[in-house]
């Protein structure tokens, strides 16, 4: 029997100090190369939260615009391969992303919408006791994420997110009906 949970998506402002120190890719190929296998399960081919996800080094804490790339041209080397743990598609109605997540991080799993524009996903994969904001310093040692932005169209206020058997994510992005209707206004500034 299927389970499936829906997730709060909060909307939320930038919080000035959430993912400031940027995952470079030596930092990463050191992280990544200890050869512990929850990192990478987390961070590995074919996960959302891999840096190599688009076929070079892009930190998934920087935003990419997912749905201006075809993901069966994007990720077709990784589906031959069988690796491809995420998919993302579009209708007429709604663009949808579908992921596996990290094992130990699945239950935490947090999805905010940032300024109308982004979207994000995060958790943490390791538990600290430390109390302190594990997405303030080197965020990758203890957590995910992978900010993605939103399509022009794309109706943030209406976002639904669901974990299915405990294991996927899916995220579901109306169309608004017009263009920039469920976006906040975005300041034009002439040089």
């Amino acid at each position: 029997m299927s389970c499936r949970k829906q997730l709060e998506v909060r909307s939320e402002d930038r919080i000035p100090h959430k993912w400031s120190v940027p995952l470079r890719e030596e930092t990463f190929d050191s992280f990544i190369s200890k050869g512990n296998p929850t990192v990478s399960r987390v961070f590995g081919v074919g996960s959302l939260f891999s840096p190599f996800l688009f076929g070079k080094f892009f930190d998934p804490s920087d935003a990419f615009p997912l749905w201006e790339f075809d993901s069966d041209v994007l990720l077709s080397s990784l589906r031959e391969s069988h690796q491809c743990t995420v998919d993302w598609s579009e209708t007429d109605k709604e663009y949808v992303v579908k992921a596996e997540l990290p094992g130990q991080g699945k239950h935490n799993v947090q999805v905010s919408v940032e300024n109308g524009n982004v979207v994000e996903v995060s958790g943490q994969w390791k538990q600290e006791s430390d109390a302190r904001d594990w997405r303030s310093g080197h965020w990758w040692e203890l957590g995910y994420a992978r900010r993605l932005e939103l399509p022009e169209n794309a109706d943030w206020r209406k976002i639904e997110a669901y974990i299915n058997d405990d294991t996927f994510l899916e995220m579901r992005i109306p169309k608004s009906t017009t263009v920039n209707s469920g976006s906040p206004q975005r300041n034009n500034v002439a040089a």
